[in-house]
């Protein structure tokens, strides 16, 4: 049987949007415009002061999108920039995104990709 290896990458960071539901697609394909190579979209409830605007000031539930994608810690500020514009987060509302660093991370990488970079 083959022996298997484990590929740990360093210098990564992760980036997470959260923006009102329907509008993730667009920061997704900013996001691989900007170089990303994916990216995990998902749904969540969120509540905050503007959710109190309903009738009789009732809350309302406000679905969401969240949207993590792993970089190169090399990107981190290119694809935050475009995630930002093409989320419109500069409106009061629109959502929130920020950076986590990533101390380890493991995935498949091609022999030729791990070659070029040892």
């Amino acid at each position: 049987m083959k022996q298997r290896e484990i590929t740990i990458l360093t210098g990564a960071a992760l980036i997470t949007c959260i923006v009102q539901r329907g509008k993730g697609d667009a920061i997704v394909q900013a996001a691989k415009e900007g170089g990303a190579q994916g990216a995990t979209l998902f749904y969540a409830k969120g509540s905050g002061i503007r959710e109190r605007l309903g009738i009789l000031a009732v809350t309302l539930e406000a679905e969401k999108e969240v949207i993590q994608i792993v970089v190169a810690s090399e990107q981190v500020d290119s694809i935050l920039e475009r995630i930002y514009l093409a989320g419109q987060l500069d409106t009061p509302g629109m959502g929130i995104a920020y950076v986590t660093p990533v101390e380890k991370a493991a995935t498949y990488v091609p022999p030729a990709v791990l070659a070029k970079h040892a």
